[in-house]
């Protein structure tokens, strides 16, 4: 039997024999019998295992973005980046990977979340898993120990994806931080004021900031009998409050992590307390918390902190929550956290948090990991859950069944009869150069209600419309697509009144 590489030439020629006939019109019996021999040639061959099935899809917890979906992204990344720009900071960015070891023991139970790479070179390297960890790891290499900056960048964990409620394992991460030694609460007031400002201009849904401390965690701990080595593994029971019950999280603390029934029920009377600047009052008059020193400090500086958030007029949108622990081993002090909040099935209850949208805090200890002389670098930021954010924007645009403009296009350079496409060429050269945005369809040419349907459908405003009449007039006759409305316009003025319209033009988004 003739090997593979044989057959499939035979298959080959074969098919050429088929098709020459073909061409040639040759008798139907004739193109029969060789068909017959090409499918017999095939049958022989049969599949190729070697070729395994190539399945098209993105790898799990990714996804592609659409130009209307990115539409909607760069709108909320521009709400975004105005405010961070409002509040003087300025932008950086880190590579991708990190070598393993500025990543590990940094991220409590999450460090098992972590992407690893192969040895490459000789570097054992991880994906980033957050923009906090390089940021300190600049601050420290840069022996950097004041600065106010941003730094959008995608991000990386190897988690259980929900791509349904904007959980991927690829994701942007939106951060703002301020580096230095300043006086107490006042960075972190900041902080919460950007948070609120961003959330509130996304228009995505009243939402409540949850905040701690972690030294009122960690005193909380300590006079309720938690053992030091426990404190971080508790603290990530803690945090899962938000989204399982109190009896469920015990029930891990006790058969899980090994904690005393009577220890957890104590924990339990203290972390399902919610309030303002009164629980803080309460609590530093709580006979067992107001003996420990970092939960007295904690607190005298959340006193402080509601002070503040008073004057920036953000105190209602704020709640001292008990159970807010962020599980992350980095914070040191004040942690917050946004929380979208649903409307209450019953009339007079509490509203529900339905998912995180941001969340921070003070990481004081980061920067010395990383410095050879253990300098300390103290840090507070914030960082926008943004992936949650565009789900709950495309998901409203959705319901709304609103249009999407995928292109900034000012105005669509037309015309009216055939053997016009140099004066079209001319003139959109002469808009691009004036920094216009303009487009032009790739046909010689195009008849007239194809360009204004073509700007009907892509929602550009204007089209500039060149015409033999036109030509002799040293004119433009510039058409409104919403209003149909036509004028003529003198072309050295063309540019200044497709700039006057369009800045009036609202944006779609």
């Amino acid at each position: 039997m003739a090997d593979r590489a044989e057959l499939e030439e035979l298959v080959r020629l074969q098919g050429e024999r088929v098709r020459s006939l073909k061409q040639q019109k040759a008798s139907a019996d004739q193109i029969e019998e060789e068909v017959a021999k090409l499918l017999k040639l095939k049958a022989q061959l049969g599949p190729d295992e070697s070729k395994q099935k190539f399945v098209l899809k993105t790898p799990k917890g990714t996804r592609d973005y659409s130009p209307k979906h990115m539409a909607v992204r760069e709108k909320v990344f521009d709400v975004i980046i105005r405010c961070f720009k409002r509040h003087g900071a300025e932008v950086i960015d880190t590579p991708v990977f990190e070598l393993k070891e500025t990543l590990t023991g940094k991220y409590g139970e999450d460090s098992k979340l972590i992407y690893d790479l192969k040895d490459q070179g000789g570097e054992l390297l991880s994906l980033r898993y957050d923009l906090t960890v390089p940021f300190a790891r600049y601050l420290a290499m840069n022996k950097l120990t004041n600065i106010k900056r941003y730094h959008i960048a995608k991000v990386y964990r190897r988690d259980n994806p929900a791509m349904t409620r904007g959980r991927y394992r690829e994701f942007y991460q939106c951060d703002f931080d301020i580096a230095g030694q300043f006086d107490p609460m006042i960075p972190d007031a900041e902080c919460l004021k950007i948070m609120c400002e961003i959330l509130s201009s996304l228009q995505i849904g009243n939402f409540l900031v949850k905040v701690n401390d972690r030294r009122i965690l960690d005193g909380m701990f300590a006079v309720c009998g938690v053992p030091d080595s426990k404190f971080r593994t508790i603290c990530s029971s803690v945090d899962k409050l938000d989204k399982v019950s109190w009896e469920e999280v015990k029930n891990e603390m006790v058969g899980e992590k090994g904690l005393a029934p009577e220890v957890a029920d104590r924990i339990g009377d203290y972390v399902q307390q919610h309030g303002g600047v009164s629980l803080v009052e309460e609590l530093l008059q709580d006979p067992k918390l107001s003996q420990n020193k970092q939960a007295l400090e904690g607190l005298g500086d959340l006193k402080l902190l509601f002070e503040y958030l008073t004057l920036f007029g953000i105190d209602d949108k704020i709640s001292f929550d008990l159970s807010l622990a962020r599980g992350l081993d980095y914070y040191t002090g004040v942690i917050y956290e946004a929380v979208l909040l649903q409307t209450p099935a019953q009339a007079g209850d509490e509203p529900l948090g339905v998912g995180s949208v941001a969340a921070g805090g003070r990481y004081d200890g980061l920067v010395g990991m990383f410095d050879p002389k253990g300098r300390k670098v103290p840090c507070v930021g914030v960082s926008i859950g943004v992936e949650r954010i565009f789900s709950i924007v495309e998901q409203r645009l959705e319901a709304l069944e609103e249009k999407v403009r995928t292109t900034e296009t000012q105005v669509l350079v037309a015309s009216a009869q055939k053997k016009l496409l140099e004066e079209r060429l001319k003139l959109i050269s002469e808009l691009w150069d004036a920094g216009i945005k303009a487009e032009l369809l790739y046909k010689k040419n195009p008849k007239l209600l194809n360009q204004l349907q073509y700007c009907e459908e892509t929602g550009i405003p204007l089209v500039a419309i060149i015409g033999e009449q036109e030509l002799k007039d040293g004119v433009i006759k510039l058409r409104s697509v919403a209003s149909r409305e036509e004028v003529d316009v003198r072309r050295e003025d063309l540019v200044e009144e497709i700039r006057r319209r369009t800045n009036k033009t609202p944006c779609i988004c």
